[in-house]
C-alpha cells in the first residue's frame, strides 16, 4: 500500500513510499507479530516494515522497498529481535540501540571524567608542593 509522511525539517514537502507490510511468526512461541527495520520505525509507530530517508524520487524510493521485499522472500528464516514480556507488539529486524552501543556510552565519558579529576588533582598537589617549598625556604633563612 501506498503511505505517506512528513520528514520534519529536513524536507519541504510530505514524501510518498510504497508500504511494505510483514508479519512473522516467531518460532518459540508461535506468536505472530508485525516486523519493523528498527526502534526509529518502532517508534513511528508505523505499519510499514522500512521508513525510507527523505527523497525526492519516489522511483529510488520504491527500488530500495522492492530490494527489501526480496531479501524477505527469499530468506524465509531470519533472526530478528523481540520482547518475551509481549508488552511490545512487533519484533525488530536490527537494532540501534545495542549493548555496544551503551558501552561506549557510559566509557568514554566516564574517561574523561576521570582524566578531569586527576589533572584537578595534580593542579592541588602542585599547589600544596609549591607552598611547602616556600614554608622551607622561608625556615632555612
Amino acid at each position: 500500500m501506498n503511505c505517506s509522511y512528513s520528514c520534519g525539517s529536513d524536507c519541504w514537502r510530505v514524501s510518498r513510499y510504497p508500504c511494505l507490510q510483514v508479519y512473522v511468526s516467531v518460532n518459540n512461541t508461535g506468536h505472530i507479530s508485525r516486523l519493523s527495520h528498527n526502534e526509529e520505525t518502532q517508534d513511528a509507530s508505523s505499519e510499514c516494515v522500512y521508513i525510507p530517508r527523505c527523497q525526492k524520487d519516489s522511483t529510488a524510493m520504491y527500488a530500495v522497498i522492492m530490494n527489501i521485499s526480496e531479501h524477505l522472500k527469499m530468506n524465509q528464516h531470519i533472526s530478528c529481535y523481540y520482547d518475551p514480556s509481549k508488552q511490545q507488539d512487533t519484533v525488530l529486524l536490527t537494532r540501534l540501540y545495542d549493548h555496544s552501543v551503551v558501552f561506549h556510552s557510559l566509557l568514554w565519558p566516564s574517561c574523561m571524567l576521570s582524566v578531569g579529576a586527576l589533572i584537578i588533582v595534580m593542579v592541588k598537589l602542585t599547589q600544596y608542593l609549591s607552598r611547602l617549598c616556600e614554608e622551607i625556604a622561608k625556615i632555612k633563612r
